[in-house]
């Protein structure tokens, strides 16, 4: 288990977070009616789409494990966390348009909702709505609160099956490289609309559409929640059969651009049958497979080596958010976009150690949260506070000191591999399963 060095960075992080917890809980204001989580450092006042789910994610396993927090904490949060959802949805569009933010203003709606009215295709919020429905009631053992936002997360579902699903080749695709999470990720970065299928918007709409079959189930709807485990099934299955590159043995978002180009009378011969190209830039969603469990566990192996290589995304302090050996790696720091093209972020070292945790490489997972503390507590030792994103080869901050959000995972990553159970229990009814 877990060295002396890292216990004491673990106790120094709980410390740290546990004084600054309550920062980041944020009164209604505005335009955001409701209590909602905002990810602290230059961001706050503005609530965020997947930003505020690990956000509740961290927050609800921390009170569980402080012995300090009290009952009005865990209720504070819990109430944060449902507020998080009811902003969200209260700036719903009639056709199911979710912003992926909403920015504190007095205007009469976000910027974003704006745009879409004005009839601009942008992307909506990432597949992480149902997620965090599922999360919250799970962890309070209340599900009545969220029975009202059926309808509502169904004309979310459905407009994501509208506008975003390639029906060729049956993955989901950015409509532009506007907030897609990995914000500056080469495969949809400056590359034209609907072009790519990304590893990141359809490895967690595996899981948000499993989150939606047991958000229906918990409601008593038995046959909607089959409906909706079947299609995450499906988005699997057209995941393997597009994504998986049995020569590379990884995962990579898809060029799904792809079509017989005719001119005049050529090209009426064999025409273009494939339904996608890879985009063969390794980056750190190509271990989301193991984190949402459909992975085999051939690829789970081929996975973990990957995981290992020190001159692709193996560093001192985790794992590189880009492989460290492709052309456009770079740790510079910038915002709008932020910088996933290398530098270290705890919300994909979770995801990276969850995956590994799915599949037995428990050696390998608590190697990631010795790193992780190392990163975070000497952050904490030589600064006072933590950062939003690192250098993956000195560990240094590059930039955004006392960002929250999703770095309390850390914790969770120290309190699973104790044997504590993850919060993604609340989210799908198993962790693992195989695609059809």
């Amino acid at each position: 288990m877990l060295d002396s060095r890292s216990k004491s960075y673990e106790a120094a992080l709980r410390a740290y977070i546990g004084t600054n917890l309550t920062g980041v809980l944020k009164a209604p204001k505005a335009c955001l009616k409701f209590p909602f989580i905002d990810p602290g450092s230059i961001y706050d006042g503005n609530l965020w789409d997947w930003d505020s789910f690990w956000a509740a994610y961290g927050a609800f396993s921390f009170i569980d494990r402080d012995p300090g927090a009290t009952t009005a904490l865990r209720d504070s949060v819990i109430e944060h966390a449902e507020g998080n959802v009811r902003n969200f949805l209260d700036h719903q569009l009639p056709d199911g348009y979710i912003p992926m933010m909403v920015e504190v203003s007095d205007k009469v709606e976000p910027y974003l909702n704006a745009r879409h009215r004005e009839g601009v295709v942008m992307n909506m919020h990432k597949p992480f709505l149902c997620q965090q429905v599922a999360l919250v009631s799970g962890y309070k053992g209340d599900w009545s609160w969220a029975a009202p936002f059926r309808p509502a997360l169904e004309r979310y579902l459905g407009l994501y099956d509208a506008t975003y699903l390639n029906a060729n080749c049956g993955l989901y695709a950015w409509a532009d490289d506007i907030m897609i999470g990995m914000d500056n990720d080469p495969a949809t970065f400056g590359r034209p609309k609907f072009s790519t299928a990304n590893m990141f918007l359809n490895g967690f709409m595996v899981l948000e559409l499993r989150a939606m079959a047991r958000y229906l189930g918990a409601l008593g709807d038995a046959g909607a929640e089959a409906r909706f485990e079947a299609k995450a099934h499906a988005l699997a299955s057209r995941i393997q059969a597009e994504c998986w590159d049995p020569r590379d043995c990884f995962f990579y978002s898809v060029d799904v651009d792809i079509k017989t180009r005719q001119y005049d009378w050529f090209h009426k011969g064999l025409g273009v049958f494939w339904k996608t190209l890879p985009i063969k830039i390794r980056a750190w969603t190509g271990f989301l497979p193991l984190a949402a469990g459909f992975a085999t566990h051939e690829q789970a192996a081929a996975l973990l080596a990957h995981e290992r290589d020190e001159a692709t995304f193996c560093s001192p302090y985790g794992v590189a958010s880009l492989a460290m050996d492709e052309k456009m790696f770079d740790v510079s720091a910038t915002n709008n976009p932020s910088n996933w093209l290398g530098p270290i972020w705890i919300v994909s070292n979770y995801v990276v150690f969850r995956g590994l945790m799915n599949y037995g490489y428990a050696e390998e997972a608590e190697r990631l949260v010795s790193k992780t503390l190392a990163l975070l507590g000497g952050d904490l030792e030589r600064t006072g506070t933590i950062h939003e994103y690192y250098d993956p080869h000195t560990g240094l901050a590059v930039m955004n000191g006392g960002f929250i959000n999703w770095n309390i995972l850390a914790l969770n990553m120290v309190d699973e591999l104790r044997g504590h159970e993850p919060m993604s229990r609340f989210c799908v009814a198993n962790p693992r399963f195989r695609p059809e």
